[in-house]
């Protein structure tokens, strides 16, 4: 196993466990104690873990974001075969929300030019990834911008989402659980997520199989008031049909 995927699964087992130890570690993927401290320190120096006395937990669990950047290259392959199922929620034609974020990002790569939508987004790269597509008129939500996610953010942003409405918001998340339900690190972000999902018809959401059984600080929606939730095929069937009981429709990509 080469350093990289070796990394991908400690962070996994972080963020799935809430801690790691590097005892265990080294004993489960069959490297050296001092092979796991460099991959925790290659981790913690990505904003992803935290160090502790002998293990790390994720930057979730304190409360802590990874910026925009350190989050590109995460499960790249499962974020865009997650944005290309989402592809069959996008209407022909009306208005949709798109949220910030990677998955958001990578959904917004894959718009085709042949549908006449109105885009309205709060998440500066998303914009910036479809400003020049012709057929696609493009709104960007203003507000103070957030520097780990560069969305825009507070009670400008929320009053702006009070007076559209569209067919589809398509929602990020960092973490789905079935007791908690949607949540994220940051209440602002939060704010303007609950405002995109009254904003909407229907609510549609983008999250990786790393989002789940997490919880953060601060929370923004209910899963039964999730229409469709898109994920990938790394999650676990019993958790997959725990997620369809509390209401949206699973769809693993």
């Amino acid at each position: 196993m080469f350093a990289p995927e070796r990394q991908q699964v400690i962070l996994d087992r972080a963020r799935g466990a809430g801690r790691v130890d590097v005892l265990t570690l080294s004993m489960d993927l069959d490297v050296t104690p001092e092979t796991i401290r460099r991959d925790l320190t290659a981790l913690e120096s990505r904003r992803l873990l935290r160090r502790t006395h002998g293990g790390a937990v994720p930057v979730e669990r304190l409360d802590f974001e990874p910026r925009l950047a350190d989050r590109e290259g995460l499960h790249l392959d499962e974020k865009r075969r997650i944005a290309a199922a989402a592809l069959g929620e996008l209407p022909a034609e009306g208005a949709v929300l798109l949220d910030a974020g990677t998955s958001i990002a990578a959904l917004a790569q894959l718009i085709p030019d042949d549908r006449e939508l109105t885009i309205v987004t709060y998440g500066l790269p998303v914009a910036i990834l479809l400003a020049d597509r012709r057929n696609l008129t493009v709104h960007v939500i203003g507000g103070r911008i957030r520097g780990r996610t560069l969305a825009g953010v507070d009670d400008w942003a929320q009053r702006a989402l009070s007076e559209v409405f569209v067919d589809v918001a398509f929602v990020g998340t960092n973490g789905v659980s079935v007791g908690r339900g949607l949540t994220t690190p940051d209440r602002a972000e939060a704010a303007v997520k609950r405002a995109m999902i009254s904003a909407a018809r229907r609510t549609v959401v983008l999250a990786d199989h790393s989002k789940f059984q997490a919880d953060h600080f601060a929370r923004f929606g209910d899963l039964a008031e999730v229409d469709v939730l898109i994920t990938d095929t790394a999650l676990d069937a019993d958790l997959v049909a725990e997620v369809e009981t509390a209401g949206p429709k699973v769809v693993q990509a």
